[in-house]
């Protein structure tokens, strides 16, 4: 499946640009329209997110595991479980999902909910 490929080097992405803090490659994968539910229960809209992605990264060795793709169309939902150290080196986990949309050929993330 096509979709399923795509959407699964999007989420690698998504997954690197959190570790890297790379604003950029967010801002090439995230729809203007992107909402994103924070761990601590805020809600920032696509400015406040990229805002938040350009701080300095205090977590190392982020992954994504159990990675679950569903496609519905042009809508896609992505559910995952992390798994990183904080910045003194204690193991952590939490759980993400994203939701996508297509328009034409191109993906684009409009929603993240996360947990820790």
């Amino acid at each position: 499946m096509i979709e399923h490929a795509t959407l699964s080097v999007l989420n690698e992405e998504y997954i690197r640009c959190v570790q890297d803090g790379d604003v950029a490659g967010f801002e090439r994968i995230m729809a203007p329209e992107f909402f994103c539910s924070n761990p601590d229960g805020t809600l920032v809209e696509r400015a406040g997110f990229l805002a938040q992605s350009a701080r300095p990264v205090t977590i190392r060795g982020l992954v994504a595991r159990d990675v679950l793709i569903r496609v519905f169309g042009d809508t896609a939902i992505i559910h995952a479980r992390t798994e990183y150290a904080t910045a003194t080196g204690e193991p952590r986990q939490g759980r993400y999902t994203d939701v996508w949309t297509r328009n034409g050929a191109r993906w684009r993330a409009v929603a993240a909910h996360v947990t820790r």
